[in-house]
């Protein structure tokens, strides 16, 4: 079967992304602290030239007024996909709810969330 780029958007950078993501995880194994994972995803987009932010921060916006609390996204990569970091036992609801949240206020088409607490690297692509 053939998918569109409708039912999976920016597949050139999402597998850029996990491709990434899954030489790290064969380097450095699993269950090591996220911020690792994260500094070495920082280090391959920087030597791979592809554009990202880290810990980016979303304000939410309620009537014309900037709410109080507001959302660090792992990483928007490419301007166009959010980037979650996990290093657990498995992917639960909340982690899905998390980046659905990020999707909606960064306006993102896309988020990835990678899980390097497995044996074997876990992905999931979230399209709102």
């Amino acid at each position: 079967m053939k998918y569109s780029e409708k039912d999976f958007p920016l597949q050139k950078e999402t597998y850029q992304i996990i491709g990434i993501c899954m030489e790290i995880h064969r380097i450095l194994g699993k269950g090591l602290l996220e911020i690792v994972y994260k500094d070495a995803i920082e280090y391959e987009f920087k030597n791979k030239n592809i554009p990202y932010q880290r810990e980016k921060k979303y304000e939410v916006e309620y009537k014309g007024i900037i709410l109080p609390h507001y959302f660090f996204a792992d990483f928007v990569v490419f301007d166009k996909i959010i980037l979650e970091v996990k290093s657990k036992k498995g992917i639960v609801d909340k982690h899905y709810s998390w980046v659905i949240n990020y999707l909606g206020i960064s306006k993102c088409p896309l988020g990835l969330i990678v899980n390097f607490g497995e044996n074997s690297l876990v992905t999931k692509r979230v399209i709102l």
